[in-house]
């Protein structure tokens, strides 16, 4: 027999996670092609730094990730995003 001062013991205490399931906002949307052209729908995917935010963290599914990626950069050589925003010291 076990024998313990505390009385939570025989309770363990369980942090339970929970995520939401993430869905594809493309498909929602039943949007097929994304252009590069809408900047603004692009800006959402980037993060600061520039940086390409990956499908397991927003949810878009690889054939969209893999269209978002390609409009990405076309608007990024075409100037309609930035490669890296600015540092400001």
């Amino acid at each position: 027999m076990r024998t313990n001062n505390n009385p939570d013991s025989s309770r363990q205490s369980k942090k339970y996670y929970f995520s939401r399931k993430k869905y594809c906002l493309f498909c929602k949307d039943k949007i097929k092609l994304i252009d590069y052209k809408n900047y603004k729908i692009l800006q959402k995917f980037t993060l600061e730094t520039g940086k390409i935010i990956p499908a397991r963290v927003s949810g878009v599914c690889s054939y969209h990730q893999k269209q978002l990626t390609k409009a990405i950069k076309r608007a990024r050589h075409m100037a309609f995003l930035k490669f890296v925003e600015p540092k400001r010291d």
